[in-house]
């Protein structure tokens, strides 16, 4: 069960919500809130997993809300006003729906964010199947497609079979995403699939063309990994 928190300054805003959130089987509404302050106040002492949350309130916006969380759960944008849709997306939010969305969207909504909560957990079907958030959206990979992970600043690039994905990460968040008997992290920058691997050697391994650095902290969990995966 998803549990979630509603924050607008509009009551009949969270009556559509709570009314929607009834339909949806895996979804309890905790509580509402119209005054983002006692919201606040609220998920100091309370864990959530998600945060409907609108984006143009008095006092303080939704945006500025979020940044505030110390501890921020997934969140789902709600608003009027569609011109915050890039701002949502880089703060990594599940979905960004417009006033007044419909049953179906609501539901797609609440889907997203089910899958990334059981890819966290673990409680996927298909434990091979990673969500990869870009800016605008979701991208469903099969980690055997991947051959490695390059970070560069803030951002992570995934080098698959067939593509090349963004994703606003860190490797240190995809190292826990991913399969541990397949993933290893071999530099700062660099996480690979040990299944991928065409060549190792000493300071670098090949894979599919790629020549990746090894770093010296790295090599020997690199080299166990690899043997146990003969």
């Amino acid at each position: 069960m998803i549990q979630a928190i509603a924050v607008d300054d509009e009551p009949i805003a969270l009556e559509v919500i709570q009314k929607l959130a009834e339909k949806v089987s895996f979804l309890q509404i905790k509580e509402t809130f119209t005054n983002a302050f006692q919201a606040m106040e609220y998920l100091q002492v309370e864990k959530i997993d998600l945060l409907f949350l609108d984006i143009k309130m008095p006092d303080i916006s939704g945006i500025e809300f979020f940044n505030s969380l110390h501890i921020k759960p997934l969140v789902i944008f709600t608003t009027a006003y569609g011109e915050h849709a890039l701002t949502g997306f880089e703060l990594d939010a599940v979905d960004y729906l417009l006033k007044p969305f419909s049953i179906a969207r609501f539901i797609k909504a609440c889907n997203k964010t089910r899958e990334i909560l059981q890819i966290r957990k673990g409680g996927l079907e298909t434990p091979n199947l990673l969500i990869i958030k870009t800016g605008y959206g979701q991208i469903k990979v099969n980690c055997i497609d991947i051959y490695y992970l390059e970070a560069t600043g803030n951002y992570v690039t995934f080098i698959n079979k067939d593509q090349s994905i963004i994703s606003r990460m860190t490797l240190t968040e995809c190292i826990d995403l991913l399969p541990k008997e397949q993933f290893i992290r071999i530099h700062r920058s660099f996480i690979i699939n040990i299944d991928a691997i065409d060549k190792m050697e000493r300071h670098q391994i090949t894979i599919n063309g790629y020549i990746l650095p090894i770093a010296a902290s790295y090599r020997k969990s690199l080299i166990e990994l690899f043997e146990r995966s003969k």
